[in-house]
């Protein structure tokens, strides 16, 4: 097996669905994990697992040797782009990497504050092919991030007012990277990934309560609420002050565009969400 796409945040909620595609194409490609050995993720004959952290130099050169296509994705815990994330970006071109599929997010040209923005930056400085997938608020934060407090308070306590979202099911994200990592003409494009409607989160609640037959609210917080509840739940302070400057760019109407382009690239609609509550269900029984 010779792979050359090596897949970082494999265990994540897009990078799971990447290895999923990549597996049912029996594409070989490399994961790197910071501790392989903690991980269900096993080496067969189409997947290499390396170690590989953003934060440790000397994991950079096996997990990038040989390697032309590299899924990038920022680890949550890390803000500090050019300490943390540089280093890593500007090693996997200096070994060879030519191609970048970047997970970014939806609005980030108008973002700077957000460390996707300093990546996106750093990568078109290093003048390697890029694919940025400007993603959309996943679907599957509802059943993952909230799903406690849906399954056991019954309520989604974000601060976004009644803006609306465009969601994206993450399954719709891993498809269109795993087109990206494997077709040339994704090359250099800058997608911005969404679902097939805006909704507010008053709406996302209704569609809740009529999947698990039982009410769901929205109640609204305010972001200095969100925050003190986020620090409480022991999330680090550079992780939450990021998701709740999220939020508040959510709230003033900024993640409500729908497009197309997943529609486009993969030939199919994007997932609804009343298809993403259907199949997940059982995350908020």
């Amino acid at each position: 097996m010779t792979a050359r796409i090596l897949i970082t945040g494999a265990t994540g909620n897009v990078g799971s669905e990447v290895v999923r595609g990549l597996q049912a194409l029996s594409i070989p490609f490399r994961i790197g994990l910071v501790n392989p050995s903690s991980t269900c993720l096993e080496a067969n004959d189409h997947m290499e697992v390396v170690p590989f952290d953003f934060l440790n130099p000397e994991t950079y050169s096996a997990a990038f040797a040989g390697i032309q296509h590299l899924f990038l994705m920022r680890p949550p815990a890390l803000s500090n782009v050019w300490r943390d994330i540089a280093p890593a970006v500007r090693a996997a071109v200096e070994c060879g990497v030519e191609h970048i599929v970047f997970l970014s997010l939806q609005g980030v040209e108008q973002n700077r504050i957000t460390p996707h923005y300093k990546i996106e930056k750093l990568i078109e400085q290093l003048g390697v092919r890029y694919t940025f997938l400007r993603a959309g608020f996943f679907m599957q934060n509802l059943s993952t991030t909230q799903a406690a407090e849906i399954r056991d308070a019954g309520e989604i306590a974000l601060p976004v007012g009644k803006a609306k979202t465009s969601f994206v099911d993450v399954r719709d994200i891993a498809a269109v990277a795993v087109y990206a990592l494997t077709a040339d003409q994704h090359e250099s494009q800058k997608y911005t990934l969404t679902g097939p409607e805006a909704l507010d989160y008053t709406q996302v609640a209704l569609k809740l309560s009529h999947v698990l037959e039982r009410s769901i609210r929205y109640t609204n917080p305010s972001v200095f609420r969100f925050i003190w509840r986020q620090l409480r739940a022991g999330r680090g302070l550079g992780y939450t002050l990021v998701v709740a400057g999220l939020y508040t760019i959510t709230r003033l109407g900024n993640a409500k565009t729908v497009t197309d382009d997943v529609q486009r690239i993969l030939g199919r609609p994007a997932i609804p969400f009343d298809q993403f509550a259907h199949d997940y269900r059982a995350s908020w029984q």
